[in-house]
């Protein structure tokens, strides 16, 4: 390592091999060691702070993924609140009566009962609520038509019984004018004697 070649330098400078050299020759020889040490102290400060930027840059990031980390952990602990909240929503479909399964199967387009569909607990839930709500607007339309024939029928039947009313009442009209004109009739035309003839005795 160039620390260490540095020290070795230093070391032969202090050793009793040199004594005999000159001094200047080794001030200079020393100096430039020093030089040569400033160097290398002054890179590994700048190696330390590399080192210490990087570690702050690495300490960041890990901060930053442990943070996502929680609010994902935060957020699917809120998922899984919600799902067992739905899970445990009671909904007015479960209150609903609809057709049978067997019903259904009977009675719904091909489309709607597929065996795709059949193997989908919640598309076959699905078309039966939507099997369901087209039946009940059917069924509600027939019986708006059976009421509006009621209706008109009731309507009918008024008019025929105040017609039967009126002809009742007419029929009771002409009863009594018979029954007045009949009293005049007899009051006018006197009644016939009883019949004075006797039956003749058998002989």
């Amino acid at each position: 390592m160039a620390e260490d070649q540095a020290i070795k330098h230093f070391q032969e400078l202090v050793s009793s091999d040199l004594a005999i050299v000159d001094p200047t020759s080794i001030q200079i020889r020393a100096n430039a060691l020093v030089a040569r040490l400033k160097a290398l102290n002054r890179n590994a400060n700048a190696a330390t702070r590399t080192c210490k930027q990087a570690t702050t840059e690495a300490r960041h990031d890990m901060d930053q993924t442990h943070l996502g980390l929680q609010n994902l952990l935060y957020e699917k602990r809120h998922l899984e609140r919600e799902i067992d909240k739905c899970r445990q929503f009671a909904s007015i479909y479960q209150d609903v009566p609809l057709y049978s399964l067997p019903e259904f199967k009977n009675l719904a387009p091909p489309e709607a009962r597929s065996d795709d569909v059949l193997q989908n607990t919640h598309q076959l839930m699905l078309n039966r609520l939507s099997f369901e709500l087209v039946e009940r607007q059917r069924l509600d339309q027939k019986r708006k038509e059976l009421t509006s024939q009621k209706e008109d029928l009731l309507k009918q039947s008024k008019l025929k019984l105040a017609t039967v009313e009126s002809v009742k009442t007419q029929i009771e009209s002409l009863m009594k004018a018979a029954a007045d004109i009949q009293k005049k009739v007899d009051e006018l035309v006197p009644a016939l004697p009883p019949s004075t003839a006797t039956t003749p005795a058998p002989t």
